[in-house]
């Protein structure tokens, strides 16, 4: 199934956004309440749409239940890997692995089987992806940490998205699930900071307040578009298409972060951007 151009778009401007909240959360001198901050901006901009929404349907309710436990362990694990490790390395390896998984569940779960070209764009992405991360050599000792937790972090984001995929379609209308698994991925994040880490909270300075809130905003952003064009297009394609968030990820932590950029890494963007050519064409191949 080949994406319209207009939800390829959409999807390649949630790209750029994921890959902009993820810098300033790497950037930030406090990891876990700046990703609250911009976790917890979305589920208040959700609470404010709830009012004009409805609640999605008795049968989309398990894959919300089951999305809210997989988008807190992603929130977790993505922290964990963040904390030890570079963006330009932990990064790819969480997108390099969301692309298998999503086409392995979605066929198993969906029947959304890519064809021959299709699997091969997929694959593409996914080893070019893995390139950007290991461009430095093979990590070893304490650098393998940081990208055990960038696996399992891949790992969640994978399965969380077939998850939303289904309860989204199951909605009576796209806006509701996305709205309300919003709001209610939210909480835990606003509670945890509020009850545990009220101190840290206090003393966030009021510059990155702003910069997180702004984050806030896009991520509410980008996963509405995420969600929304994975109702209307085909898991795997939408998935191998946001994951080019790495190419902006590796470009934003080789110029505001000083994290290094080389010939493989730009090899490894090769790559991706051909995966994703044959990704859109294979509809057509």
């Amino acid at each position: 199934m080949v994406l319209d151009l207009h939800l390829a778009l959409l999807v390649l401007a949630a790209a750029v956004i994921h890959a902009t909240w993820n810098a300033l959360i790497k950037a930030s001198g406090d990891h876990f309440v700046t990703l609250m901050i911009i976790i917890g901006t979305g589920s208040s901009l959700a609470a404010m749409a709830l009012p004009m929404l409805s609640f999605p349907p008795r049968a989309a309710w398990p894959y919300m239940v089951a999305a809210f436990f997989l988008h807190q362990g992603y929130y977790l694990f993505m922290l964990l890997s963040y904390r030890f490790g570079d963006l330009n390395q932990v990064y790819p390896v969480a997108r390099g692995i969301a692309p298998l998984v999503v086409a392995g569940l979605a066929a198993a779960m969906v029947g959304e089987v890519p064809n021959g070209a299709g699997m091969v764009g997929i694959v593409a992405v996914s080893v070019g992806i893995a390139g950007l991360a290991f461009s430095g050599g093979r990590p070893s000792g304490r650098a393998a940490a940081p990208l055990a937790m960038a696996a399992a972090t891949g790992i969640c984001l994978g399965t969380f998205t077939v998850v939303d995929g289904i309860g989204v379609r199951l909605s009576t209308t796209p806006w509701d699930f996305i709205a309300w698994l919003l709001f209610f991925n939210g909480l835990p994040m606003i509670m945890a900071a509020i009850f545990l880490r009220r101190d840290r909270l206090r003393a966030y300075p009021s510059g990155s307040w702003k910069k997180a809130f702004g984050g806030g905003v896009l991520s509410a952003l980008g996963f509405a578009i995420v969600l929304y064009a994975l109702s209307r297009g085909a898991m795997a394609h939408v998935t191998a298409l946001r994951e080019t968030s790495v190419l902006f990820a590796a470009l934003i932590g080789s110029l505001t972060l000083h994290e290094p950029l080389g010939v493989r890494r730009t090899v490894a963007a090769a790559v991706i951007a051909s995966g994703l050519i044959l990704l859109q064409l294979s509809g057509r191949i």
